[in-house]
């Protein structure tokens, strides 16, 4: 699972089709998840970009990771970003 998205990095390089992935994830506590994104040129490359976000974790819905992406999915960075 993972993302796609036209991205522009610090130095002001647009990256077309980032391929952006949760590659990182632990719960904190029973409610609440952190993970680390790191968003690709091509997933074969080293990442040259990586953030850390946190959410909301419900027990009884989707498996972490989904949940992750689903998070990264309603924030304005990642508007537009298609299911890869």
């Amino acid at each position: 699972m993972a993302l796609q998205l036209t991205k522009t990095t610090q130095s002001g390089i647009e990256v077309k089709n980032a391929y952006i992935r949760v590659d990182q994830l632990s719960l904190s506590g029973k409610n609440n998840i952190t993970f680390k994104v790191n968003s690709y040129k091509d997933k074969s490359l080293p990442a040259f970009e990586e953030n850390f976000y946190g959410c909301a974790y419900d027990l009884n819905s989707e498996n972490p990771i989904k949940q992750a992406y689903l998070h990264l999915k309603t924030l304005p960075e990642f508007a537009g970003a298609v299911d890869c």
